[in-house]
C-alpha cells in the first residue's frame, strides 16, 4: 500500500528562512526572458511528494572478524571463515557479494592480562530476496566471526514507473492549487505556468535498526518501508 506525503514551499519571489517566508513582488521578465515573459507577478512554488512503496528485496551488510597472535595467522583464519561464508550465503544471495579488501591491525598491551592479538576484517555485502529475509539473518547469527550490521529494505522492482507517473501528476496538480489560491489572494484571475524543474526523483531505502534485528523473530513486514520522492520546481505567472 502505497502512504503519500507532501511538502510544499511556495514564494513569490521568495526566500525560505527559519522565521518564516520572506515574501515580495517583482517583473519576471528579465529573470525568464530565455523561457517566456510573465508580465504579471512571478510565483516560484517547490512541491515535493512521497509515497511509501513496497519492498520485495533487502540490501545486507554483514561483519567478518578474525584475532590471532600474528597477522598472518589472523589473515588466515579470516580467509577460512570467508570462504565459509561465501558457500553458505550463495544459495540466498540474488546478485554477486561484494567483499572489500581486508584490513588488519595490532590491539591489546601484551600484558598478562592484556595480550597483543592482530585483528583481521573485512566486510560482505549483498541483496536478498524477501522470502530468504529470516534464513539469512539467522544465518549469520550461526556464522563464526560474522556480524549482521544493517538490512535496508530497497524498493520493489516493479512499478517504479507507474510510481513515478503518479508522483509527477500529485505535484503538478498540487502547484496548480497552490497557485490559484495565491492569485485568488492577489485578485489576479489568470495563471499560466512558465516553467518546471524536476529537482530529482529519488527512492531512499531504510535500514532496518541493529536493535530490531536482534529480536528472536525477523519478519519482512515489519521493516521500515522505502520511500520514492519526487521535488518539482513550478514557475507561475499571476495576472
Amino acid at each position: 500500500m502505497w502512504r503519500p506525503f507532501r511538502k510544499v514551499a511556495f514564494i513569490i519571489s521568495a526566500m525560505i528562512t527559519p522565521l518564516g517566508f520572506q515574501v515580495s513582488f517583482w517583473s519576471a521578465a528579465p529573470a525568464l526572458a530565455s523561457v517566456q515573459i510573465c508580465s504579471g507577478t512571478l510565483l516560484e512554488i517547490q512541491v515535493q511528494e512521497s509515497v511509501t512503496t513496497s519492498s520485495d528485496r533487502f540490501r545486507f551488510s554483514l561483519g567478518l572478524l578474525a584475532e590471532a597472535p600474528s597477522k598472518a595467522a589472523a589473515m588466515a583464519l579470516l580467509n577460512q571463515r570467508l570462504d565459509r561464508a561465501r558457500q553458505e550465503l550463495r544459495p540466498f544471495v540474488l546478485d554477486a557479494l561484494s567483499i572489500p579488501s581486508p584490513r588488519s591491525y595490532s590491539y591489546g598491551s601484551g600484558s598478562s592480562s592484556s595480550p597483543k592479538l592482530e585483528r583481521a576484517s573485512t566486510r560482505i555485502g549483498g541483496v536478498v530476496s524477501r522470502d530468504n529475509y529470516d534464513a539469512l539473518i539467522q544465518l549469520a547469527g550461526r556464522l563464526p566471526g560474522v556480524r549482521l550490521q544493517d538490512m535496508t529494505s530497497l524498493t520493489s522492482s516493479s512499478g517504479g514507473v507507474a510510481l513515478d507517473d503518479l508522483l509527477l501528476k500529485r505535484a503538478l496538480k498540487e502547484g496548480r492549487r497552490r497557485a490559484n489560491v495565491t492569485a485568488r489572494a492577489l485578485g489576479l484571475a489568470r495563471v499560466d505556468l512558465l516553467r518546471i524543474n524536476e529537482r530529482g526523483g529519488r527512492v531512499r531505502p531504510v535500514a532496518y535498526a541493529e536493535a530490531r534485528m536482534s529480536k528472536p523473530a525477523f519478519r519482512p513486514d515489519e521493516a521500515p518501508k522505502p520511500q520514492r520522492t519526487l521535488t518539482l520546481g513550478l514557475d507561475y505567472c499571476l495576472r
